[in-house]
């Protein structure tokens, strides 16, 4: 039977999983590269889904022959998702009602996201107050995911052991992260699959969707 102790928090990453943000940034990458003369592809912009923006920025700067820094690449990038978020957020399935029964259940939370605060907190703001107990962004940490650092530092934050908590991933840049910090992991594949052998890193559970999943799904893990 499920541990009705755990998970003591469940942590969250944002851009595929709670938001089906990637088209907007995949959108800015070809607005951005195309601006600069330079050519772009759907498949450097798959390389990219869950890094840290800055790794991206370089990776956009040479793949794309954009000269601008990696973090002035970041802010053109983050005015554009930003501006198309204030237009429309688009939810994930099953992932508001998911976080709102987790919440319900005094269970902490925790945003743990690659992109800056200035972008992920347009989101949080469009949540019940109190959704995410603390949150780590990408302009938080020294090293992104696929490190341990974000994670890490989440549960350092909630003053929880990442073996005790549920991370929530889209990609497999995301999921090695969590792995890594000794987190269990529900992968949810969205633009990008979660390889299934990464689950030799640590437990992993893969399923298709976030809908109908409930915290009995999530102890499950």
């Amino acid at each position: 039977m499920p541990d009705r102790s755990f998970p003591h928090a469940v942590l969250w990453d944002m851009d595929g999983t709670l938001v089906d943000t990637e088209p907007y940034w995949i959108d800015a990458e070809y607005d951005i590269v195309e601006a600069h003369g330079g050519t772009w592809s759907h498949e450097h912009a798959k390389a990219l889904v869950g890094s840290d923006l800055l790794d991206s920025g370089e990776y956009i700067r040479r793949h794309g022959g954009v000269d601008r820094s990696p973090a002035e690449i970041v802010e053109m990038l983050l005015d554009r998702v930003v501006a198309r978020v204030r237009q429309e957020i688009p939810w994930r399935p099953g992932a508001r009602e998911l976080l709102g029964a987790v919440r319900s259940a005094e269970i902490d939370t925790a945003l743990v996201t690659m992109s800056w605060k200035r972008f992920s907190d347009e989101v949080v703001a469009c949540l019940p107050k109190g959704s995410f107990t603390v949150s780590v962004t990408g302009d938080e940490v020294t090293r992104g995911k696929p490190h341990p650092e974000p994670y890490l530092l989440a549960a350092e934050r909630l003053g929880v052991r990442p073996q005790d908590c549920v991370a929530i991933e889209d990609s497999p840049t995301g999921t090695r992260s969590a792995l890594a910090a000794g987190c269990r992991v529900l992968g949810v594949p969205h633009v990008v699959e979660i390889p299934t052998e990464l689950a030799d890193l640590g437990p992993l559970t893969i399923a298709p969707t976030l809908v109908g999943l409930t915290l009995s799904d999530l102890r499950s893990v």
